[in-house]
């Protein structure tokens, strides 16, 4: 079966036959599953009101488990955006009663963010959609072949991963 991919690579072989192009038949697909997956992923988000930003910082807090409280610096950690950003996404959620900021108890100055019982729900449920979508996407692999390709992806993706700083 022929994709986009293979038309793209062989209109650069015919074009640029003196460039190596097989890079584009792997990362070009990568790219093309990505813009996939962001849509399902929107659609799965928004079916529980929610959007992807929201999702993450709801989700960070969910997988650090009972009481679902982390410091806004985790949250930053586990979500990859600036304090302010931050800071501004608690305010929005807290607003709309996803989450409730409280003292930290071993710092006088400091705060906790937790999880309140309808933003557990709004992310249990947007989980469960958003699994049935990428379920969805990897149906015409088989379960071997889903590994094969998580561990691949894993090689890829470590190096970026684990760097320091």
């Amino acid at each position: 079966m022929e994709d986009e991919v293979d038309r793209l690579v062989a209109a650069w072989r015919r074009e640029r036959p003196d460039l190596d192009v097989e890079p584009l038949e792997v990362l070009s697909r990568v790219s093309r599953l990505a813009r996939h997956l962001d849509r399902a992923r929107r659609l799965a988000f928004a079916e529980h009101q929610l959007e992807p930003w929201e999702f993450d910082v709801l989700t960070s807090l969910r997988r650090a488990g009972a009481p679902y409280q982390l410091s806004p610096g985790q949250l930053l950690t586990q979500t990859l955006v600036t304090s302010g950003t931050m800071t501004n996404r608690i305010d929005r959620l807290a607003k709309k009663g996803l989450v409730e900021r409280l003292p930290d108890p071993t710092d006088r100055r400091g705060v906790l963010v937790r999880l309140t019982a309808e933003g557990r729900d709004r992310a249990d449920q947007a989980l469960a959609g958003l699994l049935d979508q990428e379920r969805a996407i990897l149906a015409q692999l088989s379960r071997a072949q889903r590994a094969d390709l998580a561990a691949l992806l894993r090689q890829l993706t470590a190096p970026f991963d684990n760097i320091p700083g």
